[in-house]
């Protein structure tokens, strides 16, 4: 169901009974819409955890454009977005809480490695340096985050091929102690989002194992 976090921001929740832990999702660029929803659902459901999904730009409507969303992107505040993720969290009100997410999404995840508010982290095709049309004076890299705060949390999912993460920036993320799984031949975007030309059935069905197991770890 559709709820409001303290700031404001939209988000999608699905608790469940007797949760294993929490799972906050950061959504790609065009943000919150039925397939997020459907994926808080089954995650929920699969997983046997309390899943939160916030959206992005509050109080902006931007629809679908990715123009007008990309443009959006210089706009965001560190501090604020990754307030909203924290406050995610403390909606799930689970002792432990892991963070996944997907493109820009994925992004916030390696900036989120710089609080220790979160038990495990998981990004998906995060950019690993901040791309140029995007930098904007409230915005740190997430290179800095991850080395000021525990880079060891982080799995980081990418794709041999992903214009986004050049191998040169992978070996800079996994210098900061993040484990790194890369996909041969897979492109951006290969594993969330089945309508996709870059979709990858079975490199998806097992990045989303190999999340779900090192999520699984903080609770060993």
């Amino acid at each position: 169901m559709r709820i409001e976090l303290a700031s404001g921001t939209t988000a999608e929740i699905v608790r469940v009974p007797e949760p294993t832990m929490g799972l906050v999702i950061i959504p790609d660029l065009f943000g919150l819409r039925p397939l997020f929803d459907d994926l808080v659902a089954r995650l929920a459901h699969d997983w046997n955890m309390s899943v939160c999904a916030i959206d992005h730009f509050v109080g902006q409507n931007l629809g679908s454009d990715p123009d007008k969303r990309l443009a959006a992107l210089p706009l965001l505040d560190d501090a604020n977005y990754l307030r909203d993720v924290h406050e995610a969290a403390d909606e799930l009100g689970t002792k432990v809480t892991a963070l996944m997410g997907f493109c820009m999404g994925g992004m916030y995840c390696l900036k989120s490695a710089g609080s220790q508010r979160f038990d495990r982290i998981v990004s998906f095709y995060g950019m690993i340096k901040v791309p140029e049309a995007w930098r904007g004076r409230t915005q740190r890299e997430p290179l800095g985050y991850m080395i000021m705060g525990d880079a060891e949390k982080v799995l980081a999912i990418v794709g041999e091929k992903d214009p986004y993460t050049p191998l040169p920036d992978v070996d800079e993320l996994r210098s900061t102690g993040a484990v790194v799984q890369i996909y041969a031949d897979a492109e951006h975007g290969f594993a969330h989002d089945a309508s996709r030309p870059s979709h990858r059935p079975e490199d998806a069905a097992d990045a989303f194992s190999r999340a779900r197991d090192w999520m699984m770890t903080a609770t060993s």
